[in-house]
């Protein structure tokens, strides 16, 4: 029977590589801080194996057919974006396919992906968290930026499933759950039926699969763009309580928002809040540990979360 040693749930930000901090004052300097002791607690754990838990950004899935979730089973690829590591990456695939399995059993029916390409909401986290490990990966991608959006319930019954797959998985080794996004930030629109969205992107979020590299030419500037300004919007006071909910254990008040509720106090971007209840109702376990720091230079609430002490 497998084991899981526990969940890391962290923020992520493009700009945690493209605006490092310059001292130990600057804007996410903490943040990078704490990431590396929540690393160095996980290299004392020794995963045999890690669950990634995490968005796409239209670098995978595109509104030409975009899925609740998928698993990748096979091979997984970087796409190198905001410098993010590019490339293959190692995908512990017998552990894969019985969680496949298994949550069918359960009753969810997840896309597959043989060759699934992940980009920073996926890369960033494991990155920080294994480092140079190379530890055999499980991920599992879920749409956050605009409908098709799991329900939160759901996200906490696909959870439980996935924690019940990987304890009983045929994989003899230990297991670390990684949940990667939010807290609160606040982005562009990226649903087409947005009259807002400008006929370019609305094209680009539908069609820009046919070329990933080109489409991202266009967009990833954009996204530079909002980036460094102190005065970008984070809703502190909202992700302290989400936190605080987490190491209650209870996540019964963060089910009862609607969309609309998430999307007022956390942003669109807070949509990936789903991601930690995955991973929270998966490990089945509550905060132990938990960081914060609000970053609007990097355009989030940057919050870190452990089931397991980091000291």
């Amino acid at each position: 029977m497998t084991e899981i040693v526990g969940l890391v749930a962290i923020s992520h930000s493009p700009f945690a590589h493209l605006l490092p901090p310059d001292g130990p004052g600057a804007p996410g300097a903490r943040f990078l801080a704490d990431a590396d002791r929540v690393a160095a607690a996980v290299a004392r754990l020794v995963p045999d194996a890690v669950v990634v838990i995490g968005p796409d950004h239209f670098h995978a899935n595109f509104y030409d057919l975009m899925p609740p979730f998928v698993l990748g089973v096979e091979h997984a690829t970087g796409f190198g974006d905001f410098g993010s590591r590019p490339g293959p990456l190692p995908v512990a695939d017998k552990l894969a396919w019985s969680i496949q399995q298994q949550v069918t059993a359960a009753g969810f029916d997840l896309a597959l992906s043989y060759a699934l390409t992940v980009d920073h909401g996926i890369v960033q986290s494991y990155e920080m968290l294994c480092g140079a490990a190379d530890i055999p990966m499980v991920p599992l991608v879920v749409n956050t930026s605009a409908p098709p959006l799991p329900a939160l319930a759901r996200c906490v019954q696909l959870g439980r499933a996935l924690g019940a797959a990987i304890r009983a998985a045929d994989f003899a080794g230990r297991v670390l759950l990684i949940a990667s996004g939010g807290l609160s930030h606040w982005l562009p629109s990226a649903d087409p039926r947005d009259p807002e969205l400008d006929r370019e992107r609305r094209a680009g979020v539908i069609h820009g699969g046919r070329d990933p590299h080109a489409f991202d030419a266009v967009r990833e500037p954009r996204i530079r763009a909002m980036g460094g300004d102190p005065d970008a919007r984070v809703n502190v006071e909202w992700d302290t309580w989400f936190l605080d909910r987490l190491r209650d254990g209870d996540l019964a008040p963060i089910v009862a928002l609607t969309d609309a509720d998430l999307e007022r106090v956390a942003g669109r971007g807070g949509n990936e809040i789903r991601n930690w209840l995955i991973g929270a109702a998966a490990a089945a376990a509550p905060f132990v540990w938990t960081s914060y720091q609000a970053v609007p230079e990097w355009i989030t609430g940057m919050g870190i979360g452990t089931t397991f002490p980091t000291g």
